[in-house]
Parts: structure tokens; sequence; C-alpha cells
């Protein structure tokens, strides 16, 4: 950031989208109208004590543009400031063809008076300006007269002129051309032109008259100079191949004289002379500039910080220092002397092009000129401020009416926080209301695409989610998400505005698309909005999907690993009244058991009891127990809200699962552990494999070849096994997603097991979850089991802390994988036993609960030491035990439809 912009003098917008560049803008007396013929001094001496400007004429501003147009203004402004005046612009004429460069010199023999060069890209025009004195208040009238032209054979890239040869009193001027070939005009006449020897792309060119040589920048990043005297006597370049007479020796081939590799590209160059004795060579590249001496050594260089767009050097008052203009694409104007950076300045564009000139008899006008056709003419330094702030009016306070309006603001303010919130709630919900509808049935045609399961025909439910906003809503983004391997056919919905009043509905459709069963048949839909004042909202619809759409009716299982019982405080209800899709109306002697068939392909039986008011639910897999346990519970609750019983409620009496959950905890977690090997093996074999290559490539390089001692063979067979490395780390990233799938089941279960054994609260069950599952996948950085270890240690250390002493203990702020899962397994076996005897859940670190109560299933005491808690692990085993049937045994003759169904 500049401490000071550039004061704006006079500024003007050229045309409507045109396009300029750094040859498009040139300061000259070019009607000829100073005191003094001839060109001012080219890098004009200026800004602040340490520079003087030298003009002796007053200059006009020529620009040229890429669409043809042709203006020459001479600003005076009224006052500082001031845009363009109708008066200003002295010339406009459109010429049709591009224009690529502008410039004034002696070019007309016969006179030393100035004229305009203007430079298309197959032409070069020479034109007179010459103004007529004015009789009338319109002023005085300018036009330009053609004086001679050339047509060029080769497309023109830019030119650069001066006294080649050492003439006196008049301009030569040389185009290069876009394949390389210098083009030297005298005047009226055609010279000669000779091709740069191993050119490819044209650079900047620029002429030193003190050494008689041509400076450019070839496509090799080399600075290169030609002596005119070389270039003049060098074999005519009608051809780029070398002639039979050239092999033999008549004419001389073109030499560089001196070269210089500044590995970057070069966007400008100028020549400044400090005296008649010595000259500079200043190259601007994207990176650096440069300042090289007459014979191409460097005089110096400067790294710079930001991009630059053009540059202008022009000489200092001190003695052998350079001062330099340079500008940059952050829209600044740095001035340099040598290396040292004088001067920042703030410019309302990036320019493209910069001069220095008398402006209105004003000295050191800087000129500059963007892309675009913004033309500034500005100087340095601030201008004074002359404003002074009005005396404040004095008058009397009535203290009276402060403190009423103090009074009803402090109101005001009371009833916002009421409220919690600056806007109403109605407002809020009135903005726009989002619902979500489940189709009854499933889709004609199945949307299932690249489904991973074994079944034939994977189902899909069509959804379909209405927004309905009462004011104008901008940037609407809906976003909906299911629990894989769930997918949905189109999940991001985008509307740029809804007008009041407005509905809008979007469907998609969900399916099954993995082999297994996903935690959860909740879906989430939210939408993200702005108000017409600018703020945003969001707003969220969950919906649940049909059991149906991961499962399908099949035949109970007398065998399996995994039981439990859920008892409720109601009579047994009929199976087929709960779940009527997956059973027959007669299958009337069968309808206290129930099979489920997930398309995974694994089965579930549900039994009810006919006496008794218990359910049991069975399976292979343990986490397999959730979904249909889940979804009994939800459908009992929906079938007594419906006759209109209200004192429902379920419970669980038997032993924890911990043991079955402390297997997928194992599992997970190993491949878990898994992954880290591989990923650390696959490293060392591409270390090892690029090693081979370089060694192999070493050997290729060798002009005397070597044996390759089996390195071919050891590249191919290092390259395998990358492959199967490879191979290998993307299974065990599938294995373990569907691990961390089937552990959020398990967890889930795990949750409403303990919610029911301790009949906890929906905000205790709200923590609980909280603690357990704080993830919804798996990343390298952060894994579940430290993130729900930190969880728990927490919870145990605060609201299920015995005493302050606990309490004090600070938890560890990095999270990192653990060595292993026994910490963890014990801090989740601490929180049951610790809920056991009493402790309940809650955010507030000061409410600590009474641990003297003991709940069904009591455990032994909270160890004080890992000593103590060690001891107590043994005594817990006998309670969490590894039972494979979790249920309260109930007689034979209360499930006798079952028989061998309930062993």
């Amino acid at each position: 950031m500049s401490l000071f912009k550039a004061r704006d003098w006079w500024s003007a917008v050229l045309g409507e989208k045109e396009e300029f560049d750094q040859g498009c803008l040139c300061l000259a007396d070019v009607d000829n109208t100073g005191n003094g013929q001839g060109k001012k001094k080219h890098r004009s001496l200026f800004l602040k004590a340490w520079t003087t400007c030298i003009i002796i004429s007053r200059d006009k501003i020529i620009v040229g543009s890429f669409m043809g147009y042709l203006r020459i203004f001479n600003p005076h402004p009224i006052k500082t400031g001031d845009g363009a005046q109708a008066e200003d612009l002295l010339l406009e004429v459109h010429l049709r063809d591009p224009i690529l460069q502008v410039e004034v010199g002696k070019f007309v023999s016969g006179t030393e008076m100035l004229h305009l060069a203007v430079l298309h890209s197959r032409k070069l025009c020479i034109y007179s300006v010459s103004g007529t004195l004015g009789n009338v208040e319109h002023g005085n009238q300018y036009q330009i007269k053609l004086m001679y032209e050339h047509n060029l054979q080769r497309t023109a890239c830019n030119m650069t002129y001066g006294p080649f040869g050492g003439v006196k009193g008049r301009d030569l001027i040389c185009i290069q051309s876009m394949d390389g070939m210098l083009m030297v005009f005298e005047q009226e006449s055609y010279a000669f032109g000779r091709f740069l020897p191993g050119s490819l792309l044209p650079g900047p060119l620029a002429y030193s008259s003190r050494t008689d040589s041509f400076i450019t920048v070839s496509s090799c990043q080399q600075v290169e100079s030609y002596k005119y005297q070389v270039l003049a006597f060098a074999t005519d370049a009608d051809k780029r191949q070398e002639t039979e007479q050239q092999k033999l020796g008549s004419g001389k081939r073109l030499v560089v004289d001196w070269t210089l590799n500044i590995g970057e590209q070069a966007l400008d160059i100028c020549i400044v002379s400090f005296n008649q004795s010595a000259s500079s060579v200043f190259v601007l590249g994207e990176r650096n500039f440069f300042c090289l001496k007459d014979n191409g050594q460097i005089r110096f260089m400067k790294k710079l910080d930001c991009s630059p767009s053009c540059f202008l050097p022009y000489c200092s008052v001190s003695e052998g220092t350079v001062n330099t203009l340079i500008g940059n694409h952050n829209n600044m104007l740095h001035i340099y002397q040598d290396v040292t950076l004088k001067w920042a300045t703030q410019l309302p564009h990036v320019p493209v092009a910069v001069r220095v000139g008398c402006l209105h008899d004003l000295k050191g006008v800087i000129v500059t000129l963007s892309d675009d056709g913004h033309l500034q003419c500005s100087y340095l330094g601030t201008d004074p401020s002359l404003f002074q702030a009005p005396k404040a009016e004095s008058r009397e306070l009535n203290y009276d009416e402060l403190d009423t309006e103090l009074k009803e603001l402090q109101k005001i303010i009371k009833d916002v926080n009421k409220s919690q919130g600056v806007w109403p709630m109605t407002e809020r919900e009135d903005d726009l209301k989002i619902s979500a509808m489940v189709s009854s049935n499933f889709d004609s045609v199945s949307q299932a695409t690249d489904v991973e399961v074994g079944t034939d025909l994977v189902p899909s439910v069509t959804v379909k989610i209405t927004l309905q906003n009462q004011v104008a809503l901008q940037k609407i983004k809906l976003s909906v998400y299911v629990q894989p391997p769930l997918v949905l056919t189109c999940d991001q919905f985008t509307f740029e505005f809804m007008a009041p009043e407005m509905t809008r509905t979007v469907g998609f459709s969900i399916y099954l698309k993995g082999s297994y069963t996903p935690p959860e048949l909740e879906g989430n839909a939210v939408v993200s909005y702005s108000r017409p004042t600018g703020i945003p909202r969001v707003t969220q619809c969950k919906f649940r999907l049909p059991l149906k759409l991961v499962c399908l009716p099949g035949q109970p299982s007398k065998t399996a690993s995994h039981k439990l019982t859920i008892e409720t405080n109601k009579s047994p209800v009929s199976l087929l009244s709960l779940f009527p899709g997956f059973a027959s109306q007669s299958e009337d002697d069968q309808v206290n058991v129930m099979g489920f068939h997930f398309l995974g392909g694994s089965r579930v039986t549900l039994l009810a009891s006919k006496t008794s008011q218990r359910y049991r639910i069975q399976s292979e897999q343990f986490e397999d127990l959730w979904l249909i346990t889940n979804e009994l519970i939800i459908r009992l609750q929906e079938y007594f809200e419906k006759q209109g019983i209200k004192d429902f409620a379920c419970s669980f009496s038997g032993s924890m699962p911990l043991q079955e959950y402390f297997e997928l905890i194992d599992h997970h977690f190993e491949l878990r552990i898994n992954g880290e090997k591989l990923e650390e093996l696959l490293s060392e074999r591409a270390v090892q494999f690029r090693a081979i290559q370089r060694r192999l490539l070493t050997r290729f390089k060798d002009k005397t070849p070597a044996p390759l001692q089996h390195l071919d063979t050891l590249l191919d067979g290092t390259y395998k096994q990358v492959i199967a490395l490879a191979d290998a780390v993307e299974e065990n990233q599938d294995n373990l997603f569907q691990s961390f799938t089937r552990l959020k089941s398990a967890t889930h279960l795990v949750i409403l097991l303990i919610g029911l054994w301790q009949k906890l609260s929906a905000d205790q069950m709200a923590i609980l979850e909280a603690a357990f599952l704080p993830l919804q996948q798996d990343t390298p950085e952060l894994g579940w089991e430290e993130t729900v270890d930190a969880a728990i240690s927490h919870l145990l250390k605060t609201c299920l802390s015995k005493n302050s002493k606990e309490q004090a203990l600070n938890l560890s702020s990095q999270l990192s994988m653990p060595k292993d899962t026994s910490r963890l397994k014990k801090h989740i076996t601490l929180l049951c036993d610790r809920l056991a005897k009493g402790g309940r859940l809650c955010l507030s670190t000061d409410a600590v609960a009474p641990q003297t109560m003991v709940m069904p299933g009591g455990c032994a005491t909270i160890p004080e030491s890992d000593l103590e808690e060690r001891s107590m692990e043994q005594d817990s085993t006998e309670l969490f035990t590894n039972h494979k049937h979790l249920i309260v045994e109930t007689p034979r003759a209360e499930v006798s439809p079952l028989q061998g169904v309930s062993e």
C-alpha cells in the first residue's frame, strides 16, 4: 500500500471497448509549435528536488489503438482533476488498420521538422500534423497529411528509429517483423532487410546511438546486440537459407556483437545516456529489471516484488545514478534510484505505457495509459487540505427526555433478548417453509444404477421436497443428504431467485448402492438462502425412508448368534399390524414371528411373545439388530399414539452387549492400522521406483553404455509391487468405510440400549449421541476412536466425575491415533458403570449427579487410581459378559408357537 496516491491532473477515457499496448502512447511536439526545433529529450528529468525537467517544446499526447483510431490531445484543465474537455482533443482520425506503434521524429528528407510515424501490421505511414488558426470560437483546426507510406511484405511487430550510421539531421526507421526480420527504411526509400540468426519470436527492440547498434531480446531469453554496420554489409535476406554464394565465401554473415542470458522473457528495452562517453541499456523482465553497460556487462539488477507492466528509465541529478519508473499489475507506480525504492504511488488502473512530458507549461507530468483506454496525466505529492471543521452549536441538554429515551431503548433490548434473536421467530418461519413427502410406492422403473447389491432388482423410491416462500428470496440452494450406502439421483438444487408467494417442488430418487446396511433410514434436506436485505438464512427438514427400501420379507431363522429382548408396559401387538408389508394375511398362526432379509444378504428375525410384554430381535450379525430394533420401537410408539395411549414405554433389562461392540471397534481400528502400514509401504516402494528410474536414466544418457545389471528387471518388479500395494490401499479403504458404517449402526444400538436401560431423557440421549457419534466419516488426520475417547473422557471428568478432584484434571488438547483400543474400551465400560450408579449426563460442569442410588444391573465401585481401575476391569467383565443370548429368559409356554426359533 502506497503512502500517497497519484494526483490526478487530467484524465480521459478513450473510445469504447478499444484495446491499447505499450507502443500506442507517445509524447512530442508533433505540430512543431515549440520555440525550438527537434524533439524533447526522450527521458525527461523530473520528480521533486532530485530531478529537473529540461523541455523546450510543449508536448502533445499521441495515442493509437488497435481499432485504428489515432488521437492527439493537448490537455489544459481549468482546475486540477478536470476530465477531458472537447477542446482538449486536437485530432481524431480512423485509419481503419490496427495501430501497433506511434513515434515522432525527423522522418522526411529535406527538412528537420518533426513528423508522425504510424506502424500498422502491413504498412508504415508518415504523416505531418499541422494546425490552422481558427477565426471563430471553435478554436484552431488540426489535420494530418500523408507524406509517404511503405507497404510491408511481412507482418510487423514493432519499430525503432534514430540516426543509424551516424547520419546528421534525420532519423531512419527499423521495423521488426513477426518472423524476426529487421527492415531498415532510409526515410522515403527501403534500404535493406536482414534476418536475425535463430529468431523464433520477436522481442522488444531499441537503438543505441552511442554504439550505433540495435539491441533486442531473443526467444532464447538472451539480450543480443547487432552493429548497424554489420547489418548493412551482411548478405541480403531474400531467403532464410544460406545460398551457394554464402557457402563459397561471398558476402558477410550476420554476427552478433554481444549476448547476455537474463533467464526470462523481456517486456521492454530502453537506452539512457549519461553523457557522450557512456550509456546504459535497461531491460524490463517478467520478475527483474536489468541495467547493462554498452558491452553487455551487468551494471546492476533488481528483483521486483510485483509483476511489472511497463517502465521508463531517465537520468538522475545524482551523478552516476539512474531513476526508473516501473508500473505493475497492482495499480502501483514505483520510482527507483538504481536499486533503491524512492517513492511509491497508487494509480486508478494498471498502466501498459508510461511517459513523462511538459504539458501546458507544467513540467514532469506523468502520462499513463491502460489497456482499456484510461489515459491519465498525474503528478506526485499531496494537496494541502483546506477543510476546517465547523463549530458545533452549543445547546442545553434536556436530561428528562434523555432518561425517557434511555428507558425505551433498554425495554427494546430486553424484549429482543427474551425472543433469543434479533428477528421474531414467526418471521423466520414465514420466510421459507420446507416439507418433504416420501412416496408410498416404489418407482415403477427403478432408478438404481451401478449397484453393488447381489439381488437382481434394487428398488428406488421418489422423494419430493416442496419450498414455499412468503417473501422474495435470492440464491436458494437445496442440499439433500442420506446415509451411505444409500445414494440419491441428484443431491443439489439451485434457484437464483424466488418471487413472493411462490412454490417450488423438486423430486429425486433414493436407492441402496452398497452391499451392506445403512446406519440410518433418515434423510435431511437443508436449504440456504438470502433475504432481500442480504441476510443469509438456513432451514432444514428431515424425512424417513421406508424399511422396504433396504430389506425384503424373509424366512425366520431358528438359530442366531446375537439376541436381545425389549420389554414394554403394554400388551403385545401383532407383528402383522406393525409390519403390514412384511407378512401375508394367511399366516395367522405365525403373526408373532417375522423374518427380514436385507438386500446386502443378512437376515434378522423378530419374535413377539403372546403372553408377556416382550419382543425379541435376533441375527447373525450384531450391527444388523439396530435397524429392526429402532423400527420396532418407532412403530410401537406410533401404534399406541393412534390408540390414544400416552404412557407407553420400553425398557431393556439385559446385560449390555459391550463385548460384541468392542469386537467391531477392534476390527475398525485394525483396518486403520493396516491402512497406515500399506500407505507407508507404498511410499517406500515409490521412492525405490524413482531411484531405479534415475539409475536407468543415467545409464541411458552415458556416452559409453554400461550393462544394466538387471536394473530393468528390478524396475519391472518394483512397478508390479507399487500397483499391487495401490490396489491393496483402495481395498482397505473400502473395507474401512464399510466397517465404519457397521460401527455406526452398532453405536446407535448401544446408545438406544443405554437409554432404555437407564431411562435417559431426550437431552441426555442427545449428549450421548454427540459423544459416541461425533464424525460423519473417518479421515487420516482424525479418527473415530480418538475423538470418542476424548468426548467420553470429558464426560467422565465433568458431569460423571466422582469428586471435584477429577473435575480439575485437564484433557489433552491434541488428538492423535492411539496405539490400541484398550483405553477407549475402559472408558466406555466406566461410562456404563457410572450411569448404573446413578450418574446423569448434563452439559454443566457444576452439576455433578449423586451416585448413591444403584440402578438395575449394578456395578462395582468407581476406581480412584489406575491400579484400582485395573482391578475393577476384572470385576466388570463379570457384569458385561460376552453373552451371545442377550435376553431375559421366558418360559417356553409363553412363546410356544416359536418352538425351536426361541432357542
